[in-house]
């Protein structure tokens, strides 16, 4: 009989289950600054009367500060430890929250950049240190069900940034209408929850036991490790795609659905989202019976069924697909983090560096989708994320593969 294993627990008894629920906290906190941002591309549409390829710079600006931060990052939390990678994006991420108070009476698009910049960076250090660090608390045999459970407390984050976004932003009274009041409120809450992190310990966890590592003998190059290398690739298309399809969701939807920008937001908050986050929910359940490759290889299958359908603009049946989608992308990506970290072992803080560097996707793709709806139409800009949809399809099938072939051999 297969014996069962703790999400939270290791096999010698040693439970972390406190700093699992401190650290998933983080996962919410960075849902909210990445949903809030499709709100803030339509508004800045609006506001400030620029096109759709601009607005994409909202993303690009956010997405390139993982790109920047990352490396900075790993080498903070290598050095200094967990708990100073996480105080030290709060830090960043909060500052730069703050300054959309004055940048509401400027009304500067490239001050709203440097705002947005800042919080990219911030958020850089909250994923270098919370996603690897969720997946080796416990067993590894967990890691992929446990970085989803607490991935889903970041659904909620995503369920929150557009409701709220939508609700001070999209105002029926133009007069009423506040950026700055929803990044007032999230930006005094991590400055709080900095100072929390500051005087709580984190236990520092080794990703592998040391005497493993000497009977193995000298440790492999973590470039030798395939499923890293393959994993580092899907998830830059991953983002990519979560990031394109977020991006355009209200103006897909407000012109082929006939609703209002405010209405829009609110679907992407409580169907969008919620559908997102009951999707990593229900995948941290399922991984507890179904292989995560095979899962992950499920849902990018539906993630490219969904894009097609979206991109054929069939009005009400394309809008549902959108929510199938949301579904369907849930789980891809911790899972692909966790696939992509699974086994190497002494190099997974560096590892993690470089699989966040790889959320530089989400600065491509609005950037490309924006330029093909101003050019040609929304709907057909959607062929960015059902490219990248394909390539974590091939990503999941190289993993069953090699499963495969490691279950062959054993």
């Amino acid at each position: 009989m297969k014996p069962k294993i703790k999400l939270v627990q290791t096999s010698d008894g040693t439970n972390y289950l406190v700093p699992f629920i401190l650290i998933t906290t983080l996962f919410f906190l960075w849902g909210f600054a990445h949903s809030i941002l499709d709100v803030l591309n339509k508004h800045f549409q609006d506001a400030l009367s620029i096109s759709k390829t601009h607005s994409a710079l909202i993303q690009a600006v956010v997405y390139g500060g993982y790109f920047l931060m990352a490396m900075p990052a790993g080498e903070i939390i290598r050095r200094c430890g967990y708990r100073t990678g996480v105080v030290t994006g709060l830090l960043l991420y909060g500052t730069g929250a703050l300054m959309f108070i004055p940048g509401e009476q400027i009304m500067s698009f490239p001050f709203f950049l440097l705002s947005l910049f800042i919080i990219g960076c911030g958020l850089t250090c909250l994923e270098t240190a919370a996603n690897p660090y969720v997946t080796v608390l416990g067993e590894k045999e967990s890691a992929e069900r446990r970085i989803n459970l607490a991935q889903s407390f970041n659904g909620l984050g995503w369920i929150c940034g557009p409701l709220i976004g939508g609700l001070f932003i999209f105002t029926a009274n133009e007069k009423e209408s506040s950026v700055a009041m929803p990044y007032a409120i999230i930006g005094t809450l991590v400055l709080l929850a900095a100072i929390l992190f500051s005087r709580i310990h984190l236990p520092e966890i080794k990703a592998e036991d040391p005497a493993a590592v000497a009977r193995t003998g000298t440790k492999r190059s973590l470039w030798s490790h395939g499923n890293f290398v393959f994993g580092l690739i899907a998830l830059f298309f991953y983002v990519a795609a979560q990031t394109g399809i977020n991006s355009f969701f209200i103006n897909y939807v407000t012109e082929h659905g006939s609703i209002s920008p405010r209405e829009a937001a609110l679907w992407l908050s409580f169907a969008g989202m919620g559908l997102f986050m009951a999707g990593r929910m229900a995948g941290s359940w399922a991984m507890g019976f179904i292989r995560s490759e095979r899962l992950l290889a499920c849902v990018s299958i539906g993630g490219i069924l969904s894009m097609s359908i979206v991109m054929a603009g069939l009005g009400t049946v394309s809008i549902s697909a959108f929510f199938f989608c949301f579904l369907c992308e849930s789980i891809m990506f911790p899972t692909i983090f966790a696939l992509a970290i699974r086994g190497v072992g002494g190099h997974t803080k560096r590892a993690s560096s470089y699989l966040i560097m790889s959320i530089v996707g989400g600065a491509v793709a609005p950037i490309i989708m924006g330029y093909i709806a101003d050019t040609v139409n929304t709907a057909t800009g959607f062929i960015v994320p059902l490219l990248c949809f394909i390539i974590i399809a091939a990503y999941a099938f190289y993993l069953l593969r090699q499963r495969r072939h490691t279950d062959f051999a054993g």
